[in-house]
């Protein structure tokens, strides 16, 4: 597979770039958080998606969506990440509805609604500060016809104000464990509680309690003690399209550092004409080449079905966050002393990948995967 775009993932990607420049650029991110807002993404805009088409890119065309793939969901992360747009797009359109294609009745009535911009899904993964799918605690007991969910998940990205949220919890199994975990897709309105804290990127993540809330049968996504496999696609997609955002996210950081090195005077002479940053500047270039490189490729894999999918979407969630952060801090660093200050938004790019870093596993979490996967 080619390491470029089709014609019409080009015409895509001329779609979302003006609109997200123009709908959603980065003074609307400082206008959510000098609001203080509430929610943490604008409705509005979440409804601009869906008449963009946007929501519904993965959802298949039979249950009212686009039917294509990662490659083109990464096409509208690249550009939410280049104009640091707070939105549910990743674990909403991306993630929960790789996951709910494996259930029928829930496909049904949640991926409709999901392509017309009408609902929010969160993810419950997570129940530390770091990530590790398989270490939760968090149980599902048989009760009655259905399930008592009972423990906490940490850091549930829009958790507050999901109209769903897909949960893990163990079903079998001991902690550690791939068997015995189960997915479920519990309501709003099933009796969790969400307290919802603001992040260092300025967006809203939760912890959410369970205590013995109960769901019915029909909650389950999969297979009862089976749902490592479908938790392993959540997790791919949720994976490679953070990675494609914080390519977003590295490349603006990128341009707008060259573009200071070019407007910057130093003892009378622009920046960029000093050699050393522009060895820098040539060296960020290249890494955020090979890292783009790794991305496109694992998209491709996964939407064709690959079963390299899962070691190259390790592999690009490894590089981007070593390039991103590498983008980052050059930035800031070029950027010299105003750089530090809220006044440029480089500031604000370095806390959005370091954000999106910790989101599905950082830089080493999958250069160990990697290793493990490769028989080291």
């Amino acid at each position: 597979m080619p390491l470029y775009l089709t014609e019409d993932q080009d015409m895509l990607r001329d779609t979302a770039k003006p609109f997200l420049a123009d709908a959603a650029p980065v003074k609307h991110l400082r206008q959510l958080r000098d609001s203080n807002d509430a929610t943490g993404f604008s409705r509005d805009l979440w409804s601009q998606f869906a008449e963009m088409g946007f929501t519904g890119i993965m959802v298949p065309e039979a249950n009212g969506g686009l039917g294509l793939g990662h490659v083109e969901a990464g096409i509208v992360l690249e550009e939410i990440g280049r104009n640091l747009t707070p939105s549910p797009f990743l674990t909403t359109a991306v993630a929960a509805v790789e996951a709910l294609k494996a259930s029928g009745r829930l496909s049904e009535e949640w991926l409709p609604k999901i392509a017309s911009g009408a609902a929010i899904v969160a993810l419950a993964v997570d129940e530390s500060a770091k990530h590790h799918p398989r270490h939760g605690t968090m149980t599902a007991e048989r009760s009655g016809n259905g399930f008592k969910l009972t423990g906490t998940k940490s850091f549930v990205l829009n958790g507050h104000v999901a109209d769903m949220t897909i949960v893990v919890a163990r079903t079998a199994g001991a902690e550690g464990e791939s068997e015995g975990l189960t997915l479920f897709a519990v309501p709003k309105d099933a009796g969790q509680t969400a307290d919802p804290r603001r992040l260092l990127d300025s967006s809203l993540a939760s912890h959410v309690k369970f205590d013995g809330v109960e769901v019915d049968a029909d909650a389950v996504i999969g297979e009862v003690d089976g749902g490592w496999a479908v938790l392993t696609k959540l997790l791919d997609a949720g994976r490679v399209g953070a990675a494609a955002e914080m390519i977003g996210v590295g490349a603006a950081a990128m341009d707008m550092t060259v573009d200071y090195l070019k407007q910057r005077k130093q003892f009378g002479k622009l920046i960029g004409e000093f050699q050393a940053l522009q060895h820098r500047a040539a060296h960020l270039y290249g890494e955020m080449e090979v890292a783009r490189a790794t991305v496109l490729k694992a998209q491709q894999l996964l939407d064709a079905g690959d079963p390299r999918a899962e070691l190259a979407v390790a592999v690009a969630k490894a590089k981007t966050g070593k390039a991103v952060r590498l983008s980052v801090q050059e930035g800031v660093q070029m950027h010299g002393g105003i750089g530090m200050t809220d006044e440029y938004d480089i500031g604000l790019y370095m806390k959005r990948d370091r954000a999106l870093e910790e989101f599905f596993g950082d830089a080493r979490y999958h250069a160990e995967r990697v290793a493990r996967m490769s028989g080291y």
